[in-house]
């Protein structure tokens, strides 16, 4: 997003909502702008279901009576160009009459890199918040906020414009003194890299700081290195989406001892015994640990769905995919995500039941119909489910994205494909995921596997799918599949996105997954 689309959205947002908390302030931007808002004219066709996975009913009542008044008034039209850059110098530049001024901050150098010698400011921060940090506890949101608006006026003392990169160095030196406190962490497992809910916070309120001091004929993105965003280019991006968590994308060559007429052998070898009844699970792994070179290269070059299902029927299976997913990501598929469920799941459930339900209207139902649904069910399975459906919910993603739902005796060849998503999606075979008791395995809209008894490995199946067949997150479950591959499948790359390419930038970690884990870490709980 560019300064003056943010700075349009946020002003906007800040008149008709004051007393919003920055937070849901900037996941209303976000929501707006993922809408395709971009002009004050385009408020006129935003509806209150468009707003309530960031704002309660009444919430969102008022801010689309404000909005759509505002469309109605005589300078709608002329303001509308407020979405619009102008002719003006750069974000960060300085006026002639500035540049000349004896002020420490203009008259520093931007190019000196301060990291190095720039010191947080404990001193400054308040006694009660240090005390907290050296006994090892979690500072509330308010003492949280504090601290931050304490560190970025340090920051600014140093350096006008920071960029995210050096947002980001702040905030690891901070988590690393006082990790106990400030470190992103769920049941006791690191997040990601452990800082970026906290240098999200930092950016933030630059952010905040620049948009009230500068003037808006002056809002454009900096051009000098200091001021970059880090942004990366579209042409970097989409290879980066491609290659987005993994570690062997690419193999220059074949494994010692294999040639490409052994290789055809080994695949051959794996055909056959795909047909046996009874296969040797440790053989067949072996297989496909040496071919997977082959299976890369066939992959990369743009082999469709049909064929590799065809020469690789074990790669669609939990015995396959498996082996293939730890050689491309260094992470065991199955493992992983049980580990992380036992370790985050009840915590997540008892959050959503308690925090989740007073975010809004349309959420608290979503919980209410799950438990209904689920009845009595008590079994791990039934909470992995609940779990993935209040997700997509709590996140507004599309459910029928990544579910399509069938009759329990529906054959492979009878599924309704006009209704099944390109991207990997799960077909259940049963009115809902509690009572299915088979699911199908959906790629590019083929039936890749039509017997997955398990709902928990037909999700990994599923998401595993993403990464070794090169396949994008679709937009309409961008936060949801974001948020499961960070927290549940430990995958944690501090750069790019696996996010299909839109009109719209993103940020390296979405700040929707940012501030629920955020939300997650700092959520004192208990079973009930």
């Amino acid at each position: 997003m560019t300064d003056s689309e943010r700075t349009f959205l946020h002003t906007t947002i800040t008149d008709i909502l004051p007393d919003l908390p920055e937070v849901t302030k900037h996941i209303l931007e976000e929501t707006l702008q993922s809408l395709g808002v971009e002009t004050r004219d385009d408020f006129r066709f935003i509806e209150e279901a468009d707003l309530l996975s960031a704002l309660r009913p009444v919430q969102a009542r008022k801010v689309l009576a404000a909005l759509k008044l505002r469309c109605q008034t005589p300078e709608s039209s002329s303001s509308s160009g407020d979405a619009l850059p102008g002719p003006s110098t750069s974000f960060c530049s300085f006026s002639p009459q500035s540049s000349q001024s004896t002020s420490p901050i203009s008259s520093q150098n931007p190019n000196i890199d301060w990291m190095d010698t720039f010191l947080v400011p404990w001193d400054k921060l308040p006694e009660e918040l240090i005390q907290i940090f050296e006994r090892g506890n979690r500072p509330s949101p308010r003492m949280r906020r504090e601290m931050v608006r304490i560190v970025v006026r340090e920051m600014i003392q140093k350096n006008r414009c920071p960029s995210t990169k050096l947002s980001n160095e702040v905030a690891k030196k901070m988590v690393a003194k006082y990790p106990k406190s400030l470190q992103d962490v769920i049941e006791g497992e690191v997040v990601g890299l452990g800082y970026h809910s906290l240098a999200k916070q930092l950016q933030y309120r630059i952010e905040n700081v620049k948009r009230c001091t500068t003037p808006k004929i002056r809002k454009r993105k900096c051009c000098s290195d200091e001021c970059d965003t880090d942004e990366i280019s579209p042409e970097q991006r989409a290879a980066m989406q491609d290659t987005y968590g993994c570690i062997n994308w690419h193999l220059k060559f074949l494994p010692l001892g294999e040639t490409e007429e052994s290789q055809r052998e080994k695949k051959e070898q794996l055909k056959r015994m795909f047909l046996q009844t009874e296969t040797n699970a440790e053989e067949v792994k072996h297989l496909m640990k040496l071919t997977f070179y082959t299976q890369r290269k066939q992959v990369n070059q743009g082999e469709n769905m049909k064929h590799l299902l065809k020469e690789w029927p074990f790669w669609f299976s939990e015995l396959g995919m498996t082996v293939h997913f730890k050689e491309l990501t260094g992470i065991g598929l199955i493992e992983t995500f049980t580990r992380n469920v036992v370790l985050k799941g009840k915590r997540l459930l008892n959050y959503f039941n308690t925090v989740g339900v007073n975010k809004n209207k349309k959420f608290l139902q979503a919980v209410t119909n799950l438990k209904v649904i689920r009845g009595e069910l008590s079994d791990g399975s039934e909470d992995v489910k609940e779990m993935l459906l209040l997700l997509l919910s709590y996140f507004n993603d599309k459910e029928d994205t990544m579910f399509c739902y069938v009759e329990d005796t529906c054959l492979p060849e009878e599924v309704p494909m006009g209704q099944v998503h390109l991207t990997p999606s799960l077909v259940v075979c049963g009115r809902s995921c509690f009572s299915a008791k088979r699911f199908m395995l959906c790629v590019d809209q083929n039936i890749v596997h039509n017997n997955i008894p398990s709902f928990i490995s037909a999700v990994c199946l599923m998401f595993g799918s993403y990464y070794c067949f090169n396949i994008h997150y679709p937009s309409q479950l961008a936060s949801t599949l974001e948020f499961m591959q960070r927290c549940f499948f430990s995958i944690n790359p501090e750069k790019g996105t696996k996010v299909e390419k839109t009109n719209t930038s993103r940020l390296h970690v979405n700040p929707r997954v940012l501030t629920l884990i955020q939300e997650l870490s700092d959520h004192e709980w208990r079973d009930v």
